[in-house]
């Protein structure tokens, strides 16, 4: 497809009809029956979608439960395979090293998925995840397996094609509450992976830890690669053109998509491989949100990270119960997600119809409650930091980790189906340019925690943290307030 073409997921054409041009009449387009069509993704049924849903969830949650599993354990990993000495930089690279290679997979995940559909993608990722983890399950020094750590996030792939696939099924208005669980499953593997991770390490070694997200993993792929449809309408109304070309004998049977495509297969190979660089800076919206982005999620690391030394430290807890009160983010997220879940589509639907829009929807309607996780962030990091400064009681301590978990969700999940909506066909290359800053900023960021508490104290290093983030709330209110204008410099959001 040519990339300087507008897009086209706007067009209708019913059944087969003959193209209208003077210069082309035997040409014949194919696309999806508006009256209806089962191969389209929009009119699966909604018990299908919803199980889809369900598994994509599942799949995100065992891959960031098995990020996130070896936080606690990295010094025991080390130790044990360096036959008993302990080194903090390998232990630090054990964590962080996995966020590089997610900052990677997608950069190749996104452009073949639109050029290749989300099935094989998929498929593809999970097996390559799912041997990974047991090289890394089977290494015998630390090099290896900070290098399988490295594999394994390449190979993740439902961080960039969950939210693309929630956008094939689901029209504008539905997607709200299917983003939401997408976005929650992560975060609950994040916070519940450490407890479980500790637990499984002490009574049978870290290896068992793996060894149980290969099982998981390993059954998710086989649900996945026999249940699973395409959901990419591209892919699907190109097979259909294949088989129809095959079954008539008629050569001229096209796709909406393919009449502007002049390119050859080493053009579209380069024009996919590209893509992402492409749409991201072709679009001033996409690298606002994704600087916004990126700066706040990034506190999911750095809350990963610091958490075990302030509860160790300062509250002497023990490494199991550590592990354990990671579940207090969870239980904020998962109130953040309710709350996105109630009124993200509601809030959507009520500015499409009111007077100003006269029915017509914008994909800026998905921010009013990005501005408020905006705006109460930078508060609650500074809470987080000054809360152990004054050695406040644990509880206090445990409350603002859970005000962390849900200020964090509500100022990053509705900008998924932000991007969703706003790049449509191309909302694979926009997310692997959210995800890609998004990783590149959790792996560094973190590593300014140290310095900064080290010479603020934790008060004073979280509150120029949260210094920061008030200085970036106003993007998703400008992007609000002028989105739909800077979307029109950009082929791949003009009239989104």
């Amino acid at each position: 497809m040519d990339e300087a073409s507008p897009l086209l997921q706007n067009a209708h054409v019913e059944g087969v009809n003959r193209l209208e041009d003077e210069t082309r009449k035997d040409v014949l387009i194919i696309d999806f029956d508006p009256n209806g069509d089962s191969e389209n993704p929009t009119e699966y049924s909604k018990a299908y979608k919803w199980s889809i849903v369900a598994l994509l969830a599942f799949i995100s949650f065992i891959v960031t439960f098995t990020c996130i599993s070896v936080v606690p354990i990295a010094n025991r990993i080390v130790a044990e395979l360096n036959h008993g000495s302990s080194d903090k930089s390998a232990s630090v690279l054990l964590v962080t090293i996995w966020e590089l290679g997610e900052a990677v997979g997608p950069l190749l995940v996104a452009p073949f998925s639109e050029l290749f559909g989300r099935s094989p993608l998929m498929n593809i990722a999970n097996l390559g995840f799912i041997a990974a983890t047991i090289l890394g399950a089977l290494s015998q020094n630390v090099k290896l397996f900070i290098a399988t750590r490295m594999l394994t996030g390449i190979a993740v792939a439902s961080n960039v094609l969950n939210p693309a696939i929630i956008g094939d099924m689901f029209i504008t208005e539905q997607r709200g509450t299917a983003m939401s669980v997408i976005m929650i499953a992560p975060l609950l593997g994040g916070a519940v992976g450490p407890a479980i991770a500790g637990a499984i390490a002490e009574s049978l070694g870290w290896r068992a830890v793996l060894w149980m997200s290969v099982i998981l993993s390993g059954a998710c792929e086989i649900v996945f690669f026999c249940c699973y449809r395409e959901t990419y309408k591209v892919t699907i109304l190109r097979r259909r053109a294949a088989r129809l070309r095959s079954e008539t004998g008629n050569p001229n049977i096209r796709t909406k998509f393919d009449l502007a495509d002049s390119e050859t297969g080493a053009q579209k190979f380069w024009s996919s491989i590209t893509r992402p660089f492409v749409v991201f800076f072709s679009s001033g919206v996409l690298q606002a949100i994704s600087v916004f982005g990126s700066m706040t999620f990034a506190y999911f690391y750095i809350m990963s990270t610091t958490l075990p030394d302030i509860l160790e430290q300062i509250y002497h807890l023990s490494p199991a119960l550590t592990g354990s009160s990671f579940v207090c983010f969870s239980i904020g997220s998962v109130f953040s997600v309710g709350l996105c879940n109630i009124f993200l589509d509601r809030i959507y639907i009520r500015l499409r119809d009111s007077k100003t829009h006269a029915g017509v929807g914008q994909p800026e309607f998905r921010l009013p409650l990005v501005i408020l996780g905006a705006c109460t962030l930078p508060i609650v990091i500074a809470m987080y930091g000054w809360v152990p400064q004054q050695k406040l009681p644990l509880p206090v301590m445990l409350v603002t980790v859970g005000f962390l978990g849900f200020t964090l969700l509500l100022g990053f999940l509705p900008l998924a189906a932000y991007v969703v909506d706003a790049f449509g066909l191309y909302s694979a290359s926009a997310m692997t340019a959210l995800i890609v800053t998004r990783c590149l900023v959790g792996t560094f960021l973190p590593l300014t925690t140290g310095p900064l508490v080290q010479k603020f104290g934790w008060g004073g290093g979280f509150a120029i943290l949260g210094a920061v983030s008030l200085c970036l709330a106003p993007i998703p209110m400008l992007v609000m307030r002028y989105g739909a204008r800077w979307r029109q410099r950009s082929i791949y959001t003009k009239d989104a």
